[in-house]
């Protein structure tokens, strides 16, 4: 029972740490000024949307860490890890480093581990993959926005 915990609050951990990058690379008046589509979502929906994605990917993680070992569990784990150094890289691209077109690249990739790890999370958890769909989901609209922004700025 204490090892479950444990592992869970260690997953809550890994995904707060990708989060802190949100927190510290944040939209300020040079995103404001970028021209965006219409349908970007309001900016009050991306800290709600990201929260409630971080939870469910934390909770797919320690799924996976207590299940059985196998070599599935060790891949899906180790792209888990790997999707999370991506996902953290893009707020510093995209917002500190103002490099849309090299967070457009970041994102492509993240959503690449997104489908590995939900491939690899399938074959272990099935809860565990279906956990990670919304988060795709989300990545997608992102990348969508991304592009779409690269495109309506001329980068």
């Amino acid at each position: 029972m204490f090892g479950s915990l444990l592992a869970l609050l260690v997953s809550l951990l890994l995904v707060g740490l990708t989060a802190s990058t949100g927190a510290r690379f944040r939209p300020d008046g040079w995103y404001r000024e970028l021209r965006k589509p219409t349908w970007t979502p309001p900016d009050i929906a991306f800290p709600i949307a990201w929260g409630i994605l971080y939870l469910l990917m934390a909770i797919a993680a320690w799924r996976i860490y207590m299940a059985d070992e196998s070599v599935w569990r060790t891949a899906s784990l180790a792209v888990y890890a790997l999707q999370l150094l991506v996902n953290a890289a893009w707020s510093w691209l995209f917002f500190g480093r103002k490099q849309i077109v090299a967070a457009l690249v970041d994102i492509v990739v993240l959503l690449a581990l997104i489908t590995i790890a939900i491939t690899l999370f399938y074959q272990v958890s099935t809860l565990a993959a279906w956990l990670m769909v919304p988060y795709w989901l989300w990545v997608a609209l992102a990348l969508a926005l991304n592009a779409s922004i690269v495109r309506l700025n001329n980068a």
